[in-house]
């Protein structure tokens, strides 16, 4: 192999947190949700994301990723009926954000998850659309051939206001040109619950992965692989994968979770559930966690998210497709 057949590349993962714990919402009792959705929007406002991004975005200018792949890239939208909507699209603001710091990055592929419309106590109705979202920058070197965005078709059914509902999630990937060499990004943000999140683990095999291409999985996999390994971390290292972290990471890695309000005063991070996996000729050259230092956090005292990101770079050993 040449030199010139290989090519350092930096990637990122990082859960935004949406801003609010929503398990509350899931109640039979349908005349109490008005008042749960107030509470649930005014925790979102409390947490102040168009704060919370410019530290986001600190962290993604010092690393200058060349692709990111966000979780919980969500939009809230409050309409107050005969007036306006306000909306708060997570992925419009930090794109915005990062362009003031002269960082170009565009969007390569998003999926489209679960999608919730309520009234609240107060006359208007609030909307949240979850998402997945890969970012790229320097399009010109990075050439994205072709994207998959698309839902699990196993999710978590649950009953809300004597409703069953689904807990729909998802995965996007693309396939990236980079001068002559093909390589797979996927992006994800598997369930909490281990049987789901096992079957939805699977899906991502037996699809996207099933691959001789370069790869790289990234995302929130909600399975901890700090102290011991969980089932779901455990059937993708057997597939096949490595984790950038076991190889070159220092300390434990934790990435998971500051308190829902992101005032703790000291870390919360007991959790190593965001990674950076690869598969077929990657070399890690480095990887850190991102956004759990005390300096990371706004000037208002907010932990940036709810999660730590983590960022790492590698060799793409290319071979030409």
């Amino acid at each position: 192999m040449n030199l010139q057949d290989e090519f350092q590349l930096s990637f990122m993962t990082w859960n935004l947190y949406m801003g609010a714990e929503l398990p509350s919402l899931f109640t039979e009792i349908s005349d109490s949700i008005p008042n749960i959705v107030s509470n649930v929007y005014r925790q979102f406002l409390a947490t102040n994301y168009p704060v919370r991004v410019k530290a986001i975005a600190r962290e993604i200018a010092l690393k200058k990723p060349d692709l990111i792949g966000l979780q919980e890239a969500v939009k809230w939208q409050l309409t107050i009926p005969n007036y306006r909507t306000v909306t708060y699209d997570f992925i419009n603001i930090l794109i915005n954000e990062l362009r003031k710091k002269g960082l170009n990055y565009e969007i390569a592929a998003q999926n489209q998850n679960t999608s919730v419309e309520l009234p609240d106590a107060n006359g208007n109705l609030i909307q949240l659309l979850d998402r997945d979202v890969i970012l790229v920058r320097n399009v010109n070197r990075l050439n994205i051939r072709s994207k998959e965005e698309t839902n699990f078709k196993v999710n978590l059914a649950i009953r809300a206001a004597r409703q069953k509902l689904e807990i729909i999630r998802g995965w996007c990937s693309v396939d990236v040109l980079l001068n002559g060499n093909v390589f797979r990004l996927i992006n994800t943000h598997l369930d909490t619950n281990s049987d789901i999140q096992i079957q939805q683990a699977k899906e991502i095999m037996e699809g996207p992965a099933n691959t001789i291409l370069p790869l790289i999985l990234v995302g929130d996999l909600n399975s901890n692989a700090n102290r011991y390994e969980t089932p779901t971390y455990k059937q993708l290292i057997e597939f096949g994968f490595h984790d950038v972290w076991k190889g070159i990471g220092k300390d434990s890695g934790v990435t998971c979770c500051q308190g829902p309000d992101l005032i703790n005063a000291e870390s919360s991070l007991n959790s190593r559930i965001d990674f950076i996996l690869f598969k077929n000729g990657w070399k890690p050259t480095a990887v850190e966690v991102v956004g759990e230092k005390h300096q990371d956090r706004t000037a208002t005292g907010l932990w940036p998210s709810d999660h730590a990101g983590v960022s790492a770079k590698l060799l793409f050993r290319g071979n030409k497709y």
